[in-house]
């Protein structure tokens, strides 16, 4: 690759190579946490707190139907950054073109599913009866958007793998921009209530993808990306499916999870409903430092591990999530602080600010430790084990955290049940650090010692 965005994460300063690589990333996140905002500020200030509910709640049917294709596409990144490491450029080129097949497959019959079954997941989510018809127009008109929303994540993640990480900062800038005007003109222009706002999200998609499709042929022709491609390598689909089919399924066992949560949310009421749907946009804030150090890990595993950099390897794993967790620890201390005055920019509505106040002083302090066990998981992932960090993230979520919300729910307090969030981002964490002292680990380490 001679792309000069393209950083190699197998030669100089691991954290300076990490931070450069997930500064776009991290600036790209508050950008998606604007794309995710603008709808509940617009719709907070346009429509009530009905309307709030409806878009909080309708998340989770689309992590459901989607969560299979997105780990595929990050076990895609995976094989992207183990190739680049190697400098197997036609196997790359198999795999582009593999995956951008992959993407039409599958987006026919998401979509469809999407929009009859989705009604489905939200009574099953108990959905109150006062924001039924809202979300499930919103959803519905959402899943018109899912050939842009694989699409775009797809081609980003072929970026990150080959070490262009600024690449997904400018797919959502244009995705944002896009977003914010659209959702001003068709719900605060047009009345068009949570049918406006996901039409705005939708056509931002697609605007997002277009792009990336062109940026791609244009900055890497060496990937031969097409436009519509023909081509799918069975030996390539096999890999891809190996590598991103345990993490799909792990995704999937997770949004079922979630949906449970969202039950138990849901059945507090409209007002929590709202409550959390707008404290979780705020928590996004202390969020994306995770992310961002995150994918760096998956990239930077994936390379070192493809060029055989075994000494590089050890020491990345070890060094690149205790600064996720440092740089999360920071933010959750600015979200603690100023967290009133930013909620107030959502809503007026006394009931629900007290609530999302209430969430965000339960949650935050906890956050670093997510980041900590997120960024082991990521970089384990991406040396392609990703059975360890799938049986963690089950016994996690199915294990520890429902119980206890459940238990929190029943036996203390209901809109304390977001407590078990720092339950299980703490027993998360003790999981992943336990890796390094796995069989496979040390194997690592004698590979270092060796070389």
């Amino acid at each position: 690759m001679h792309s000069s965005k393209k950083i190699d994460m197998t030669r100089g300063p691991i954290m300076k190579l990490v931070v450069l690589f997930a500064l776009p990333i991290c600036f790209g996140n508050i950008l998606q946490q604007l794309y995710n905002t603008v709808d509940t500020l617009v719709i907070g200030n346009f429509c009530n707190s009905v309307s709030l509910a409806a878009v909080g709640t309708s998340a989770q049917p689309v992590e459901v139907f989607l969560c299979i294709f997105l780990g595929i596409g990050t076990g895609v990144s995976i094989l992207v950054s183990q190739y680049t490491g190697s400098g197997d450029t036609k196997s790359l080129n198999r795999l582009v073109d593999t995956a951008s097949v992959f993407v039409f497959l599958c987006s026919v019959p998401l979509t469809i599913a999407g929009i009859f079954l989705g009604p489905l997941i939200l009574r099953f989510m108990q959905t109150p009866s006062d924001a039924w018809d809202l979300s499930v127009a919103y959803l519905r008109i959402f899943f018109l958007g899912t050939l842009g929303n694989m699409g775009y994540n797809m081609n980003a993640g072929i970026l990150r793998g080959v070490g262009d990480s600024r690449a997904s900062l400018l797919f959502l800038l244009v995705s944002c921009l896009m977003n914010i005007v659209l959702d001003v003109v068709f719900v605060a222009g047009f009345s068009m209530d949570v049918a406006g706002a996901a039409l705005a999200t939708i056509i931002a998609m697609y605007a997002s993808w277009v792009f990336s499709i062109f940026y791609i042929r244009k900055k890497y022709p060496e990937l031969e990306y097409k436009v519509l491609p023909k081509h799918l390598d069975k030996d390539m689909l096999h890999s891809i499916i190996r590598v991103g089919l345990p993490l799909g399924l792990n995704n999937s066992i997770y949004s079922v999870g979630h949906v449970l949560m969202q039950s138990l949310i849901n059945a507090q009421g409209s007002t929590f409903m709202a409550a959390c749907s707008v404290a979780t946009k705020v928590t996004g804030v202390a969020n994306v430092a995770i992310s961002s150090f995150s994918s760096a890990a998956t990239t930077f595993s994936g390379q070192n591990l493809g060029s055989k950099n075994y000494v590089r390897l050890k020491k990345g794993g070890s060094v690149i999530p205790f600064y996720s967790g440092l740089c999360t620890m920071l933010l959750g201390v600015l979200v603690a602080v100023f967290c009133r005055p930013v909620l107030e920019l959502f809503t007026k509505d006394t009931a629900v600010l007290e609530m999302a106040e209430l969430y965000i002083k339960v949650v935050v302090p906890s956050l670093w430790t997510f980041a900590v066990f997120n960024g082991i998981i990521s970089f384990v992932n991406g040396m392609g084990e990703v059975k360890y960090s799938t049986i963690v993230n089950i016994v996690m979520l199915w294990v520890v955290r429902i119980p206890s919300a459940w238990l929190i729910g029943h036996f203390i307090d209901g809109k304390y049940i977001m407590a078990c969030f720092p339950i299980s981002f703490t027993f998360g964490m003790l999981c992943m650090l336990a890796y390094f002292f796995t069989e496979k680990w040390k194997k690592i380490r004698r590979l270092a010692a060796s070389s």
